[in-house]
């Protein structure tokens, strides 16, 4: 591997990342299983997931935008870890709804607080030319953590099963570790953006962006955003395979298969996202992502999710980075934590949207409209980015203000 293109704090932020998905995705897939043994009916987790992502996108526009304002970045970066560590083991010690509710916020408060700033360390360390491989690097890393996470909860239900509590607790140490890697980093300052000094503390400041940004931008989240608004929580994919017969172990084990897939082949999306353009690699994840969940809408055969899941991982590894290389090819240096964030900030309402709708949709019509309905708009979508935005190129380092 290069290690020009990959920098000791890219290493770094790839490990915090890491060992941080370790004690997440050690919870994530017994979560809608642990939140259902609570009192929580599918509508419900689907609205928990809702306000859990609306909370973390509006806090990484505000947090975003502040970043940029200050001109620094680590200060995030370790509250938000820190945040999401502790959130852990306070979910053993409350099962109220509006308690539950409440520490998964405050988890996704601590992505809200780091994202912006972090992915703007990531964009920093990278010139345009390379920065498909440094997302996908630093998106390859993270993603490994979540093979290894629910490997570890595997291991330990195949022991206890049905023990969840204990999970939570241990799940805590990967968390506290991510937050002492942190401090391996040193902050590079960076002047503030221009005009930040007004209203810099307005959480709403972030909005602001969407009219000075360049118009490139704003097509592009436009197409972001419709597809966030049927891209509902992967609980979701869980549940239609519990339906499908599949026992507990059997999800976490392609639970597992399909974050290896994501974590081997994220970086060499990267690469051809930055040899064959970004907009491609994107589009191609899209039409995965379609064909996963029309195949979802169709079939119930144990096998053929086995298959789908494979291609869900290829999604996976061909959007989350390449989206925010494609947008910090577009926003300036001085704006990219805000460029970032307010796309995270949109997102989350979409988010919320999806989640909400793809449940209630599930509970009223069945699995098999609300997969339908999420690869038929997905389909349109790709139509949509096709033809309204352009793709970045390895000079794209100065963005379009038409």
């Amino acid at each position: 591997m290069n290690h020009k293109i990959i920098s000791r704090t890219v290493w770094v932020l790839a490990f915090v990342s890491l060992f941080a998905d370790v004690a997440s995705e050690m919870l994530y897939p017994v979560m809608p299983v642990y939140l259902n043994s609570i009192g929580f009916s599918v509508l419900l987790i689907g609205v928990l997931e809702g306000i859990a992502q609306a909370t973390a996108g509006l806090s990484k526009g505000y947090f975003g935008k502040l970043s940029d304002s200050l001109g620094v970045r680590l200060p995030f970066v370790r509250w938000g870890y820190f945040l999401a560590a502790i959130s852990k083991p306070l979910l053993v010690l409350f099962h109220l709804p509006l308690w539950v509710v409440s520490i998964r916020a405050l988890d996704r408060l601590g992505k809200g607080l780091r994202t912006g700033a972090r992915d703007a360390l990531l964009s920093e360390e990278a010139a345009a030319a390379t920065k498909g491989r440094v997302f996908g690097f630093h998106r390859s890393m993270d993603t490994l953590g979540a093979v290894f996470g629910p490997a570890i909860a595997l291991l330990y239900l195949h022991f206890a099963p049905g023990h969840y509590k204990t999970l939570f607790l241990i799940a805590f140490i990967p968390g506290l570790i991510s937050v002492s890697l942190v401090y391996l980093l040193r902050e590079k300052r960076k002047p503030a953006a221009s005009g930040s000094k007004t209203g810099r503390y307005n959480f709403f400041a972030f909005l602001h962006y969407w009219k000075e940004s360049p118009a490139a931008y704003r097509r592009l989240l436009i197409g972001l955003l419709l597809f966030a608004l049927v891209n509902s929580s992967d609980f979701f994919l869980l549940f239609r395979m519990k339906e499908a017969g599949l026992h507990d172990t059997a999800i976490i084990g392609i639970y597992i298969f399909y974050n290896f897939i994501y974590a081997l082949s994220s970086y060499p999306m990267g690469m051809a996202a930055d040899r064959w353009g970004l907009k491609r690699v994107y589009l191609a994840g899209l039409c995965f992502f379609a064909v996963v969940y029309l195949g979802m809408a169709v079939f119930e055969e144990q096998q053929v999710y086995i298959f789908l899941i494979f291609m869900y991982g290829f999604f996976a590894a061909a959007t989350e980075g390449v989206s925010k290389a494609w947008i910090s090819n577009i926003s300036a240096p001085a704006d990219t934590a805000t460029a970032i964030g307010t796309y995270g900030a949109f997102e989350s309402i979409a988010t919320f949207a999806a989640s909400s709708l793809t449940g209630l949709v599930w509970q009223v019509y069945g699995a098999a409209v609300a997969f339908g309905l999420t690869g038929v708009v997905t389909v349109a979508v790709i139509v949509y980015l096709a033809v309204a935005t352009k793709s970045p190129g390895p000079k794209a380092d100065t963005p379009d203000k038409t």
